[in-house]
């Protein structure tokens, strides 16, 4: 065992991760897990966000899921509309409807929120856009709403097309969702003439709401307002996501993945500005690096997500811990080598790591590392070894978890 290391360790409390911030609790509180549906790493966010929400004045989280679906969830924990179970399947995109620690989060919320003045609730958010690995939603929910939304309260002589012009622009949302779009840009409509005009339809929607907020927010209220930005945010990029869909060059790629943590970073500096925020989603999203991966036969594929994107706008207000684990151990990744970050943490004693968990101040971890960690190797494609300590603030630490 690496001597002192032990003596970093601390239990994994929200008390203990903000004075990994001695200035001030960030604004935006980022943890980037390295897979995706496990319980073990679920358990550890909700726990996490209890004790930000109880002791630390934290009221949103934001999680790496559909942006618009995520307003049913929560619509649901603010004012117990809807049941659980179809909350969480229409809501929770991804299939993540259906994982226990989702609901357990979801139905925690929606519990703490009983009885609460509006003032005082949690709120959920998805930062995510409506995209999946195969296909992106139909613009249609999102345009349709904000241009609903100005035709009640704006001016309708300055609406940019009637709601019937605007459906005729739309057309067939199978033409939108082709799944076979993604491979073949052939089968995209994301450039053809319907599609060029909508772009300019959803600009000038999304000026009109920032044009005209003084007297829509007197008319709706601010929360409605918000509402409609984060509708018109969205549709301007899927209409923005689908062009690229249909681009057959080499550039393709690297704006799709552009596009999306575009999304995200600007849904998330849209709820730091209302309060602060815990962010859970894939380390290759909040980073404050590069992201980097292979897909589809791009090699080596590098952008700048949500994290590092939001990090360069808020600087010291935005908060990165990085999850690192020691096994997968349904999915064949063993236990790490001793000189990886995680086969450090991982040869610590049970009594260093109560719970299997523990908290780390990157800084100090480095310095008792020394040299630079050789980089773990991943035997599994879902699994992201922790390969960017120097950019984290804390390691957040799991000895074992399965995959769900």
């Amino acid at each position: 065992m690496m001597t002192g290391l032990a003596d970093l360790v601390r239990p994994v409390d929200p008390t203990a991760v903000l004075e990994l911030f001695p200035a001030a609790p960030p604004r935006l509180l980022a943890v980037g897990e390295p897979t995706h549906r496990s319980p073990e790493l679920l358990a550890l966010r909700n726990d996490l966000f209890r004790g930000l929400v109880k002791h630390h004045g934290y009221r949103t989280i934001a999680l790496e899921t559909d942006c618009l679906g995520g307003l049913l969830v929560d619509e649901h924990v603010t004012t117990g509309a809807g049941d659980l179970d179809n909350v969480v399947a229409r809501g929770l995109s991804h299939g993540w409807g259906s994982l226990p620690g989702n609901r357990d989060l979801v139905r925690w919320m929606r519990a703490f929120n009983a009885g609460r003045p509006a003032q005082d609730h949690v709120r959920f958010a998805g930062v995510d856009g409506p995209l999946e690995i195969d296909a992106a939603a139909s613009p249609r929910a999102a345009l349709t709403a904000v241009h609903a939304f100005l035709a009640a309260g704006g001016d309708l002589g300055l609406l940019p097309c009637t709601a019937d012009e605007l459906d005729r622009l739309l057309g067939e949302d199978a033409a939108w969702t082709e799944p076979a779009a993604m491979v073949d840009p052939a089968r995209s409509v994301g450039r053809s003439a319907q599609a060029r005009e909508l772009r300019r339809v959803a600009d000038d929607l999304a000026t009109l709401l920032d044009a005209d907020a003084p007297g829509l927010v007197a008319a709706a209220g601010r929360e409605a307002w918000h509402t409609a930005r984060l509708r018109a945010r969205t549709a301007t990029a899927l209409l923005r996501y689908h062009s690229w869909m249909a681009d057959p060059s080499d550039a393709r790629m690297p704006w799709l993945l552009r596009v999306r943590d575009t999304i995200m970073a600007d849904n998330l500096l849209a709820l730091a500005e209302r309060g602060p925020v815990l962010a859970w989603a894939h380390t290759s999203h909040l980073r404050r690096g590069a992201g980097h991966m292979t897909l589809w036969g791009h090699d080596r594929l590098r952008w700048w997500g949500a994290g590092a994107q939001v990090a360069a706008r808020l600087g010291d207000a935005y908060g990165y811990l990085a999850l690192a684990v020691g096994t997968v151990g349904n999915q064949g990744v063993a236990a790490p080598a001793p000189e990886t970050v995680e086969g450090a943490l991982h040869a610590l004693p049970g009594t260093a790591l109560p719970g299997g968990r523990g908290l780390v101040d990157a800084r100090r971890l480095a310095d008792v590392l020394g040299s630079v960690p050789v980089p773990r190797e991943s035997s599994w494609f879902g699994y992201a070894p922790l390969d960017h300590l120097g950019e984290t603030d804390g390691v957040l630490f799991v000895r074992d978890v399965v995959a769900g």
